[in-house]
């Protein structure tokens, strides 16, 4: 039963559970962070995102079992490497789909809706989207957009439009990213294990990052000095955390390219010391900044 249990939890991927802290965006930005029963609903909204998302990488694993195998990392989870039986990997989907909807109605009707249309979303993902070329990375990038808009709609605050704008191209590099690690890591076998695969070649995929990465920065550049945010915020030193952005996006592409990362956004960010330390140094400034000012 231990096993099983631990199966379960390893299935869930506790580690790419960072994706969901995508929800504390609206909190931040609204200079909201430090009030307290805001703060415990956007907690509330995190967990529940994550058992939705565990819920549906147990689906996922259990859908791609058979090309999973093919894979160097991924035919060590549990469901491909037969520690887990389809039997009980469906039977814990449903059980954490449903905990996490049910929750989620009893936290915020609003914010249940955007879960509930969350799971359909990923549902559509696992069982015909993600065979859909381009498709299939907009699906993913969704995924981040709803979890921020989703962080909004809990704590009752208007989402910025710029904010959405930035969080949607941030989304759809990480995305390409990871099609693109995919894509080289596997090389002849990449469409044996997923075959959206031999639509995609590592050239397109890098045209594609190349017009997002750009449009990212500009989008975050223009955010920070549009009137909108000035008046908002009462300051007009946001610009200033530029830098974080355009050295972390630069890092990336550099893992990406020199490294050959990008499969695991998450693992990224939690195995390469300086993006994180840019990371965490971004947020604090943008902390100093908007909080300082209130």
């Amino acid at each position: 039963m231990t096993m099983k249990v631990r199966a379960i939890l390893e299935s869930m991927r506790p580690a790419q559970w960072t994706k969901n802290f995508f929800v504390f965006a609206a909190i931040i930005f609204a200079r909201k962070f430090f009030e307290e029963p805001l703060l415990v609903r956007a907690g509330a909204a995190f967990l529940i995102f994550c058992l939705q998302s565990g819920a549906f990488y147990i689906f996922n694993d259990l859908c791609d079992r058979e090309e999973d195998k093919a894979h160097p990392k991924k035919s060590r989870r549990p469901i491909a490497r037969g520690d887990l039986t389809p039997a009980v990997a469906l039977t814990a989907f449903v059980f954490f789909s449903v905990v996490s909807l049910v929750a989620a109605f009893f936290l915020h009707r609003s914010f249940f809706l955007v879960v509930f249309l969350y799971f359909f979303l990923q549902l559509g993902y696992s069982l015909k989207l993600k065979q859909v070329v381009i498709l299939d990375i907009f699906v993913i990038a969704a995924g981040f957009v709803i979890r921020v808009i989703a962080g909004g709609l809990v704590i009752d605050v208007p989402i910025s439009s710029w904010l959405l704008i930035c969080a949607s191209l941030l989304a759809l590099f990480l995305a390409m990213s990871k099609r693109r690690h995919e894509l080289v890591l596997l090389e002849d076998k990449a469409s044996e294990h997923r075959p959206i695969l031999k639509e995609y070649s590592a050239y397109l995929l890098d045209q594609m990052i190349a017009v997002v990465t750009a449009s990212t920065l500009i989008a975050y550049c223009l955010y920070t000095i549009s009137e909108e945010t000035v008046e908002k915020f009462g300051t007009r030193n946001l610009v200033w955390t530029s830098g974080f952005v355009l050295y972390g996006i630069f890092r990336y592409l550099y893992l990406v390219h020199q490294k050959k990362k990008g499969g695991s956004p998450e693992e990224i960010v939690l195995q390469d010391r300086p993006l994180l330390v840019n990371i965490a140094l971004w947020i604090g400034a943008v902390i100093l900044i908007l909080y300082l000012r209130k």
